[in-house]
């Protein structure tokens, strides 16, 4: 017999606390970063031309649209926590499910949130003076085969503010996934009305801009042929950059009130609004700087400020703060929900897909993510590193959009509260382009690695270290598959 006895507690799960405001403002939180304030500069270089900038702004707008909409017909259809890892895994299979989650956490969002705190920590020098360690021990260094030197003890108090920054995006999270929300929402609010204050300023106040400036192309730079095609393509990679990170929103499906219904709407109305400010504020540095101006400059958004009103840099140096400050919150409340679902279904370990008992959230995944992203903060690689992904991160948005199609064959009768307006169109544009593009990252890769060998200089191919750092994840699978039938038994 059984023994009997009292019934054991339901283990805590995970609560859906979220609503359509809170879903909105995490998908423009969750992009809109630093980009914005530091790209349009280079871009402007890269094209010569105040339209062609803002033509750009548009298409990379529209582009990032048809990729959130396709994946919002596959979110309505599978409103799970983890997103993207669930996708792949009923489109694909686990395997490439976990390559997908192993290249997320080993770099590309505990990377990118050591990337948008240390951004957070360098604009805060504009405010308070951070400690520096002696040069000698600044200096102190040990070499990575393939990355390079590691200097863990350079700009100490830059990393020791970003890492304080982790520690307490982390710990609100760690408190109630609507705790994190409402800093979002905050947060969120607080950047987009900084940057359309500076669309007001741009156009009111005594600026000395004019509207010829809007169509007055560049004096020295003149492209025509395939020259202007890869001008337009290497400023579009500044552009989607400024775009990236719609999709955590789908980490966080289980925690959404009607899922089906809301994650499809914010997807759709966060990118909108994200496509109308950019392209709002690239308007305004373009009607305030001549586009040889905007070329020169390292920090557009600063110079537009300064022409406003006095302190206008420093107010710009306040805005970013929020702005990443907001992002950082967005990636680390957004993607820990990824690790979670990947240690329930036994391909992370066990321990992640912990749920603590009273404030309901994936406390173990957090805390895992904040550890690492601190490593790797201090090792400073983060940037290498994340830049030698961005061929992987587009592999894996063509490989989603690509499984709208793969979806409607192997779940035909599957319920679709949500489609994708446009099909076949729109999930194929955007599939196109990004085979397209991944097409073109090889080829840049390619000369920019020749030409670094010509030169005498270590290089690297960055979409084929990319990829081998990605399929370091493949034993890492195997492990884990073959632990499971024991599990299975056990359990």
């Amino acid at each position: 017999m059984t023994p009997s006895g009292p019934p054991r507690p339901p283990s805590p799960s995970l609560l859906p606390t979220l609503g359509l405001f809170t879903t909105v403002m995490l998908v423009i939180g969750g992009v809109i970063g630093s980009g914005i304030f530091r790209k349009p500069g280079v871009m402007a270089a890269q094209v010569g031309s105040p339209e062609l900038l803002l033509g750009v702004w548009v298409l990379a707008g529209v582009l990032t649209l048809f990729g959130a909409l396709t994946n919002a017909e596959i979110a309505s259809m599978i409103p799970e926590t983890g997103g993207q890892y669930i996708y792949f895994e009923r489109m694909y299979g686990p395997f490439l499910a976990f390559l997908y989650g192993w290249a997320i956490f080993a770099i590309i969002q505990c990377g990118s949130i050591a990337a948008i705190t240390y951004v957070f920590a360098e604009y805060a020098t504009h405010f308070l003076p951070l400690p520096e360690l002696p040069a000698t021990l600044a200096a102190w260094s040990f070499h990575v085969p393939f990355v390079g030197d590691v200097s863990p003890l350079k700009e100490i108090g830059v990393k020791c503010l970003a890492a304080a920054v982790i520690v307490l995006l982390t710990a609100i999270n760690y408190l109630g996934v609507r705790f994190g929300g409402l800093v979002q929402n905050i947060f969120t609010i607080a950047k987009v009305a900084a940057m359309l204050l500076l669309v007001i300023a741009a156009f009111c106040l005594p600026t000395g801009g004019s509207t010829a400036n809007l169509t007055t192309p560049s004096a020295h730079i003149h492209l025509t042929g395939l020259a202007l095609v890869a001008g337009i393509a290497a400023a579009l990679q500044g552009a989607f950059w400024a775009y990236d990170g719609w999709n955590k929103l789908t980490y966080i499906a289980g925690e959404v009130k009607q899922p089906q219904r809301n994650i499809p709407l914010g997807l759709f109305w966060g990118m909108l609004a994200v496509t109308a400010v950019y392209l709002l504020i690239n308007v305004a540095y373009a009607y305030v700087l001549p586009i040889d101006q905007m070329a020169q400059s390292k920090l557009v958004a600063a110079d537009v400020a300064e022409r406003c009103f006095a302190g206008g840099g420093r107010w710009i140096a306040a805005a970013v703060m929020v702005s990443t400050f907001g992002t950082a919150n967005a990636t680390i409340l957004a993607t820990a929900r990824l690790y979670y679902s990947m240690a329930r279904a036994d391909y992370f370990p066990r321990p992640l897909a912990r749920v603590h008992p009273r404030f309901h959230t994936p406390a173990a995944s957090l805390v895992a993510q904040g550890i690492w992203s601190a490593l790797l903060l201090f090792s400073g690689t983060f940037d290498t590193l994340t830049d030698t992904l961005i061929f992987v991160s587009w592999f894996f948005y063509a490989a989603s959009a690509y499984g709208i199609f793969v979806l409607r064959r192997k779940m035909p009768d599957a319920p679709r509260p949500y489609k994708v307006p446009g099909y076949p169109f729109v999930p194929w544009t955007f599939v196109i382009f990004s085979v397209l593009y991944l097409g073109f990252t090889i080829y840049n890769d390619v000369i920019g690695y020749q030409a670094a060998v010509a030169a005498g200089k270590p290089a690297l191919i960055n979409s084929a270290f990319g990829t081998a750092l990605t399929l370091i994840g493949a034993p890492l699978y195997l492990f884990y598959r073959s632990r499971q039938p024991a599990r299975s038994r056990s359990a």
